[in-house]
C-alpha cells in the first residue's frame, strides 16, 4: 500500500503539526517525543517522515542550532542593478554557504530598490562587512544595509498549525525576549554540534536517532547526549524539525503557504521591547525581532515574518496586529509590507572551520 505524502493527510498534518516547530531544545529522543506529542505510533511516525521527505513534502529534516548565538548574523537589504537581480540571487543561494534565506521581495507601497534580501552568519572572528563587499563584488550590487537583531520575540515555523488562524489569534501572555550573546566554543564541541546539525537523511529517520552522529563526532553515545543537554543549558539549541517547502509546491504538487511577509514597523524609542512582545504573541508571526532599519527604511525598528495562503487574510492579521499596538498606547509612525516573491532557503553554515576553508577557496 502506498504511504500517503501530503501534509494534508490527517495523520500527517498530525506529525507535522508537532514536527515542525513544538519540539524546543535538545530532545534525547525526538522522535519518540513527536509520537507522544501527536498520539501517532512510532513507527508510524518514522515511516511517514521518511516516505514525507523521500517525496519532497517535508525538504529537510535537522536540529537546529541558536545561531544567532553561535555566529554573528543580520539580515541584508541589497540594492541591485535590476538586470543582476536573478544571477545576483542565484550566486547568493547557490554559491554563498552562509547565506541562508534568499527572497525578492516587493512592496504595496510602490518602487524599493531593496528588492534582494538575505539571511547572512558568520562565524566568531571573521567580518560581516568584508563578508558583503566580497558579494558585492560578485554580484554587481550597488549598496547593501547590515540589519542585525538586537532581540528576537518569535521564533518558529509550524505552518500546518497555522492553516486556519483567525486574525488577532495570539498567546495570553506577552512573547519572551531572547537575548543575542556570542559564545566561545573549543574544536570539539564545534565538532559536536556539526553532527548534531546536519540534515537527516531517510535512511538515518530510525529510533536511536543520534547513535550515527555521536559516533561520527568521535564521542560515546551518552557523552554526544550530554554534550547536547549541556549546549540547551547555554542557549545554543533550537529546535529538532521538520521543513515544509514555503512556497514552492510540495513533491505532491500542493502548497503549504503562497506568501512570504516581512511587516516592518517604526515604534517609539524606548517602546521596542513593549512592541516587540506584543507584536511576538501573535500565532501567526513566525519571526520577530528588534532590528534598526535606519533613515533608508524609515527608521523602522520592529520586523516580523509571517506565511499565508491567502494575501489579504495576512494583511486581515497585521491590521489586528496594528490594532493591538495602538491599543496598548504604542505609536506606530511608519509601516509597510515587503512581499516575497522567488525564494530559496537553506540552513546558513556557522562553523569556522568551513568559513576558513570557503575564503580560501574565493581568494585562490
Amino acid at each position: 500500500m502506498q504511504i500517503p505524502v501530503s501534509f494534508t493527510d490527517p495523520i500527517n498534518a498530525r506529525i507535522l503539526a508537532v514536527s515542525e516547530d513544538r519540539l524546543q531544545g535538545f530532545q534525547r529522543d525526538p522522535l519518540g517525543e513527536i509520537a507522544r506529542q501527536s498520539g501517532v505510533e512510532l513507527p508510524v511516525v518514522i515511516e511517514r517522515i521518511q516516505a514525507m521527505l523521500r517525496a519532497g513534502t517535508i525538504r529537510r529534516v535537522r536540529q537546529t542550532l541558536l545561531a544567532t548565538n553561535l555566529a554573528q548574523g543580520a539580515l541584508v537589504a541589497w540594492s541591485v542593478p535590476e538586470e543582476k537581480l536573478s544571477a545576483a540571487f542565484d550566486y547568493m543561494f547557490q554559491r554563498d554557504p552562509f547565506s541562508g534565506h534568499v527572497v525578492i521581495r516587493t512592496t504595496d507601497a510602490g518602487p524599493t530598490k531593496y528588492r534582494l534580501w538575505t539571511t547572512l552568519k558568520v562565524p566568531q572572528g571573521f567580518s560581516m562587512t568584508r563578508h558583503c563587499e566580497f558579494l558585492m563584488k560578485q554580484t554587481g550590487a550597488e549598496k547593501f544595509l547590515l540589519l542585525p537583531a538586537k532581540k528576537l520575540f518569535a521564533l518558529g515555523v509550524g505552518h500546518v498549525r497555522r492553516r486556519g488562524l483567525e486574525p488577532g489569534s495570539r498567546a495570553e501572555v506577552l512573547a519572551e525576549v531572547t537575548d543575542v550573546s556570542l559564545m566561545t566554543l573549543n574544536d570539539q564541541e564545534w565538532r559536536v554540534l556539526e553532527a548534531l546539525k546536519r540534515e537527516f537523511t531517510p535512511e538515518e529517520i530510525v529510533p536511536e536517532i543520534w547513535s550515527l552522529r555521536a559516533a561520527e563526532a568521535g564521542v560515546p553515545l551518552l557523552g554526544f547526549i550530554a554534550m547536547g543537554e549541556e549546549f540547551h543549558k547555554r542557549r545554543l539549541i533550537g529546535r529538532f524539525s521538520t521543513f515544509l517547502e514555503h512556497v514552492k509546491a510540495s513533491g505532491d504538487g500542493e502548497r503549504v503557504t503562497r506568501f512570504n511577509a516581512l511587516f516592518h514597523w517604526a515604534v517609539p524609542a524606548g517602546r521596542e521591547m513593549d512592541a516587540g512582545r506584543e507584536v511576538g504573541r501573535h500565532h501567526i508571526m513566525t519571526h520577530a525581532y528588534w532590528r534598526e532599519g535606519g533613515p533608508e527604511f524609515h527608521n523602522v525598528n520592529i520586523m516580523g515574518v509571517a506565511h499565508g495562503t491567502d494575501k489579504e487574510l495576512l494583511l486581515q492579521h497585521k491590521a489586528a496586529m496594528d490594532a493591538h499596538l495602538a491599543a496598548d498606547g504604542i505609536v506606530v509612525s511608519y509601516t509597510n509590507v515587503f512581499w516575497g516573491g522567488r525564494s530559496e532557503i537553506k540552513p546558513s553554515e556557522i562553523s569556522p572551520f568551513a568559513y576558513r576553508e570557503w575564503w580560501k577557496s574565493v581568494n585562490a
